[in-house]
């Protein structure tokens, strides 16, 4: 199915957050103009989820808050999705601490991407099916 315009934004920031789990794998590819040491991966990471993760969490947060109370089945899976994003913050925030930052950091990225791939593959595909009303009422400008 053709991904909504109203969820278009959030699957741009979903490429640019696939690229980042791809980065900081333990088996990351070079990548020109990208450091492979662990520092510079941390970096990276802290300075993307500032910049990028943690907006995006917001404009989920208010999806999910205008797809709720239609369906169970939709609600079951926001819940999940929920869950899965206080889950990732807290590897995230672990990371600081880490006693193994390249195997947390490699962690994280697998977590991140199968959430991803999840929120793309399941979840937008079945709330455009089943609310394609409220998906058409979204708009992400007031949520920042």
């Amino acid at each position: 199915m053709q991904r909504h315009a109203n969820l278009i934004p959030l699957s741009h920031e979903h490429k640019r957050l696939l690229f980042v789990c791809r980065y900081i794998r333990k088996d990351a590819a070079p990548y020109e103009g990208y450091s492979l040491e662990a520092q510079a991966k941390l970096e990276y990471v802290v300075k993307i989820f500032q910049e990028v993760m943690v907006p995006h969490i917001q404009k989920e947060d208010y999806l999910f808050e205008q797809c709720r109370g239609h369906y169970k089945e939709i609600d079951a899976m926001l819940d999940e999705l929920e869950e899965e994003h206080r889950l990732i913050s807290g590897m995230y925030s672990a990371l600081v601490d880490s006693q193994d930052v390249e195997k947390d950091m490699d962690t994280l990225a697998c977590s991140l991407e199968a959430h991803i791939r999840k929120e793309e593959r399941v979840v937008f595909e079945k709330l455009q099916e089943m609310l394609p009303e409220v998906i058409g009422r979204i708009g992400f400008e007031n949520t920042l």
